[in-house]
């Protein structure tokens, strides 16, 4: 299985609102992003739904600044 894949995986989630906008990024942005970034994703993945949600539509800040790149990516999806 693929870096891509195991990440498309993860990217199945119990929240709708989560599922669609995770969905849209992978179509978009997932096959573009360089190695650091897919490692902040995966990080960003680890996340619970709902706290992944609120760092998503920025209701809450990101813990690490490194994040913002993908966060911004996801916003924008």
């Amino acid at each position: 299985m693929t870096e891509a894949n195991k990440i498309r995986w993860q990217c199945r989630r119990g929240l709708l609102e989560l599922d669609l906008i995770l969905e849209r990024f992978n179509q978009h942005h997932l096959d573009g992003l360089e190695p650091g970034q897919l490692q902040c994703l995966q990080e960003l993945l680890a996340f619970s739904d709902n706290d992944l949600l609120d760092l998503v539509m920025g209701r809450a800040a990101a813990p690490d600044r490194r994040y913002n790149y993908v966060l911004q990516l996801l916003r924008t999806a």
